[in-house]
């Protein structure tokens, strides 16, 4: 079961700037909604609840990922609008740039009567969410905290990707809020920054613009989190930013006092928006499919480096596609 809105994406064709831009395309999506599709992509029950306006525009939405077998028979109807955002691929020293354009959307605007959790989470084992959520306001950090709670009780498996944005609220707000909502987590999510961000928890002597990742100090952060909030497990994403274009991508699993790190890839990016999700959706797969903790790692991180080379935010991959890349098969070779 997945929490969180869903989107109209706009994007200028290829590499242009928006000031270029005569014409864009669309798709839909969103931090949470990527996931769902991920996961059902996996073959998986996956779930997705939301609230889009009760118009075209909004159905057009969620048939965006009932196509990939999504359920969406908890989607709640209501409010004015789809929010919505621009993205600006980066290419080389240019970075990508993306416009946010989704203030009283109605997920921003959703009451807790929305949502009755008990009977969305009925047969339900896992449920997630992002800080993205909470971080849109409204009622959406007491709506979050009420289906944490409820899952809890419920005895689902909770994960949360913290998803730091500073476009939707300050790192204060972000700190006070995920304070009251981490708790309730199993297994968190983060990355280089987002950790730092939201409760001021540092990796020492990193420098990820320059491309210096410093192990031991990624596995000081997951200790952190991990004796402050009582996590079982933490995720973090290790990606050194070469260019926009070119990046190194892996990934570490905080588990039981021991850290597992998955192999190091070096990608040239199609589309990196959706990144983060893949990887969420991946290691949520691999734990649910009780994968020992080194696979799920390298799961994660594998299923992550193959959406890169996907245009817009879903990773439209196979279990088959993934394990090939785990196992060694990196070349992209022709398949016949």
């Amino acid at each position: 079961m997945i929490f969180g809105e869903i989107m109209l994406r706009l994007n200028p064709l290829g590499y242009y700037r928006f000031v270029q831009a005569n014409q864009f395309e669309s798709s839909y999506a969103g931090g949470e909604a990527n996931v769902a599709i991920s996961l059902a992509n996996f073959g998986l029950d996956a779930a997705f609840v939301t609230k889009v306006p009760d118009h075209e525009i909004g159905h057009c939405a969620v048939n965006a990922v009932r196509q990939f077998g999504v359920d969406t028979s908890h989607v709640s109807y209501g409010g004015n609008r789809l929010g919505m955002y621009y993205v600006e691929k980066g290419a080389s020293q240019r970075p990508s740039k993306v416009i946010y354009d989704r203030a009283g959307s109605s997920i921003a605007t959703a009451e807790p009567d929305d949502f009755h959790w008990d009977e969305i989470f009925c047969g339900a084992d896992w449920f997630h969410f992002t800080g993205i959520t909470p971080a849109l306001g409204g009622h959406l950090p007491e709506i979050c905290l009420e289906a944490c709670k409820a899952a809890k009780k419920l005895g689902l498996t909770v994960s949360c990707d913290l998803n730091y944005r500073k476009k939707l609220w300050s790192r204060e707000d972000a700190s006070r809020t995920m304070t009251e909502l981490i708790p309730y987590v199993d297994v968190c999510i983060s990355n280089e920054e987002d950790a730092k961000d939201v409760f001021g928890i540092e990796a020492s002597d990193n420098n990820v613009e320059c491309g210096q990742l410093n192990r031991q100090g990624y596995i000081s952060v997951a200790q952190q989190l991990q004796s402050r909030f009582g996590l079982k497990t933490v995720a973090i994403t290790l990606r050194e930013s070469l260019s926009a274009n070119d990046n190194n991508w892996g990934a570490m699993l905080y588990h039981e006092g021991q850290a597992y790190f998955s192999p190091t890839y070096h990608i040239h990016i199609v589309d990196r928006v959706g990144g983060g999700d893949s990887f969420g959706a991946g290691l949520i797969y691999s734990l649910l499919a009780e994968k020992g903790q080194q696979d799920a790692i390298n799961f994660a991180a594998a299923a992550s480096c193959l959406k890169h080379t996907i245009e817009h935010d879903a990773n439209l991959v196979s279990i088959e596609e993934v394990e090939s890349l785990v196992a060694g098969n990196s070349t992209g070779r022709v398949q016949r």
